[in-house]
């Protein structure tokens, strides 16, 4: 590489949450071959009660998920930076819960999630009308931000998976229009996620309308592959990468410290092709 790396992947899970596998160092690894600088590890937070007990580790994991970053850390000094994060699933009312958990440890990055598609949200917020539904996702997005918990915000049309055949975003859009303008007002940054295009309707979150309307308020966008198994870090970020700046973007940014570090988008296009250039050189 020409110049030292600069990007992470920055949404990446641990077998903590019980539905991803591999541990962080091999994602680290991943991330260097592909071109990028390290690896922010964002395990979904334990809830109380517990919430959605099987996606998610338990409270009493939470210490072995700081040390499992720490020895990820401590075994990739010189090769790869590996930081710690956590995506908090968002419920209106869980507020205090919240803030009282992230003083658990020094995070890096604080991911903020709207789950749709999760029993528990279902029981609260689902009354059978799918339009209602939907206009109420975003009013939580929304919501979400307004908080100040969070740094970013991921994979921000996630409903469109939940009875994908009646997502109409166009009778949606005075909602998310004023979703993004609550948003906007709050600082708070939102994730283009890659791993849509492997769910119904097979495109990144959020879609193109959304991404381009983001840029146009100035709302500064985190690229994560959102990665289940090491072989999905970085997956898709040139393509990704090309979508932001046909969007209207210009950098892309990550946390570090919980403080925002914006990377010139053609430095980073750069670099992630170069890297998978070089892996296909590689090839036999």
């Amino acid at each position: 590489m020409t110049a030292d790396p600069l990007l992470y992947e920055t949404h990446m899970h641990t077998p903590l949450c019980g539905h991803a596998s591999g541990q962080p160092e091999e994602y680290a690894r991943v991330a260097v071959d592909r071109g990028l600088k390290g690896v922010v590890v964002t395990c979904h937070n334990p809830l109380p009660k517990p919430l959605s007990p099987r996606v998610r580790m338990r409270i009493d994991q939470f210490d072995g998920y700081v040390k499992m970053v720490d020895r990820a850390r401590a075994a990739m000094v010189g090769l790869a930076d590996v930081r710690l994060g956590m995506e908090c699933d968002y419920i209106p009312g869980l507020e205090g819960w919240l803030e009282q958990q992230l003083g658990w440890a020094d995070f890096d990055y604080v991911l903020g999630s709207v789950h749709p598609h999760l029993a528990e949200y279902r029981d609260l917020f689902w009354g059978g009308d799918i339009d209602a539904y939907q206009r109420g996702y975003f009013e939580h997005l929304a919501m979400s931000a307004e908080t100040g918990l969070f740094d970013a915000l991921a994979h921000p049309d996630l409903i469109k998976t939940i009875e994908s055949s009646e997502w109409r975003p166009e009778r949606l859009a005075h909602e998310i229009e004023r979703a993004l303008d609550r948003i906007a007002r709050t600082g708070v940054a939102m994730e283009f996620n890659t791993s849509g295009r492997y769910k119904v309707p097979g495109e990144m979150y959020p879609a193109e309308p959304i991404l381009v309307g983001m840029a146009a308020r100035g709302i500064p966008v985190v690229i994560g592959a959102d990665a289940h198994a090491p072989e999905r870090v970085a997956d898709g970020y040139g393509g990704a990468l090309e979508r932001l700046a046909r969007a209207g973007y210009d950098e892309v940014s990550l946390f570090l410290r919980r403080r925002r570090v914006a990377v010139p988008l053609e430095q980073a296009w750069r670099q992630v092709e170069q890297a998978n250039s070089e892996i296909r050189g590689a090839l036999p």
